[in-house]
Formats: C-alpha cells, sequence, structure tokens
C-alpha cells in the first residue's frame, strides 16, 4: 500500500483519540503521521524487513495503549499512537500485494518478514499494490474523518497527501514500464 494509505489509517485512530480527549488530538495526530510512515523508512535498506514488524509492534501495541488509558498523558499516548499506527502499516503490507517493481504481477510470494517467524509471509493481495485504484480508493476513504475531525495543519497535510496518492497511482504502471525499459536498454 502507499505510504499514504498507512498515514490516512494511523490518523483513523487519532481521530478517534481527539473525540475521546480533544486535548491529545494535536499529538495524535503528529503520532499517528510518524507511526504510519515509520516502518517505511526501510526503503533504504532490506525494504518490508527492517522496520517492519507485524507480530512485535501488534504484541508491543497492547501495553502502550493499556499505559496510555491508564496514565493518559502526551508521551504515553503519542507513543500509544505510533506504535499502533506502525502495527497496522505491518499488518496491512500483508494483506496487500507483494513488494516489486511490478507486483500487479504477482511474481513474488513476499510481503513483509516476521521476525517472530523467521520467514516471509505471504501477500493476501486484498489489495492488488501499492498505488492500485483500489488503494487510492482505500486512501481516500481512511482520510476522510481526519477531513472532518481536524483543522489547520493537519487538514492541508491531508489534502496535500491526496493529491500525491492520486498522482502516485496515476502514475505507478507509467513509471514502472519507464523503469523496466531503462533497464533492458542499459543491458543490451
Amino acid at each position: 500500500m502507499m505510504a499514504t494509505t498507512h498515514v490516512f489509517a494511523g490518523l483513523v485512530l487519532a481521530a478517534i483519540v481527539a473525540l475521546i480527549a480533544p486535548q491529545f488530538a494535536a499529538v495524535a495526530a503528529f503520532a499517528a503521521i510518524l507511526g504510519g510512515l515509520f516502518p517505511d523508512l526501510d526503503v533504504v535498506a532490506d525494504h518490508r524487513k527492517t522496520l517492519h514488524y507485524p507480530v512485535y509492534y501488534s504484541a508491543l501495541a497492547v501495553p502502550t495503549l493499556l499505559i496510555a488509558v491508564v496514565v493518559p498523558g502526551p508521551a504515553t499516548v503519542a507513543l500509544a499512537v505510533f506504535v499502533l499506527a506502525a502495527a497496522g502499516h505491518s499488518v496491512a503490507d500483508c494483506v496487500g500485494g507483494s513488494h516489486e517493481l511490478k507486483p500487479w504481477q504477482a511474481g513474488s510470494n513476499r510481503a513483509v518478514y516476521s521476525h517472530y517467524h523467521g520467514q516471509w509471509l505471504e501477500p493476501r493481495r486484498w489489495i492488488g499494490y501499492d498505488g492500485s485504484p483500489g488503494d487510492l480508493a482505500l486512501s481516500a476513504v481512511l482520510a476522510v474523518p481526519a477531513l472532518f475531525v481536524f483543522d489547520g495543519t493537519v487538514q492541508v497535510l491531508v489534502v496535500g497527501m491526496l493529491v500525491v496518492s492520486i498522482a502516485y497511482a496515476t502514475l505507478r504502471r507509467p513509471v514502472a514500464a519507464g523503469v523496466d525499459w531503462l533497464v533492458r536498454r542499459e543491458n543490451q
């Protein structure tokens, strides 16, 4: 899935926090954005392996959420939302497509590496690939709560990320074809 889809999913969590405890709205939104993006920072290393922890983030989410409920404060709420967003990101990549240049061809059975299981988890392909029409639709739906619950900077960021999502989804296949063409040309 697109990084923006993960951010919007995190912002759904932040919107819930904002409705329950408005004093933590800003910190929850910030943590949701960071947590939604964080696992994809491994794109410069071994993508979907180095910072993607579907089991460990999910396990860590339970105590961090409990701590935030029992001892609510900016730090505990931020940590809980960050970990929940990172967990959601890592698990969501399992239900998407594989990580490869042309994931719509389903040439790989590697979605996300599970450090707990010591192996790659297979993609479920419920969302075909990052930038697919289904991914864009999911991204747009997940963005809606943030547009209604937050204002100012968060709204501007959400609208900007929606524009980026539309552009990415529009260009995803042509860019992959262009990269493929360049690689073939280099190898001639």
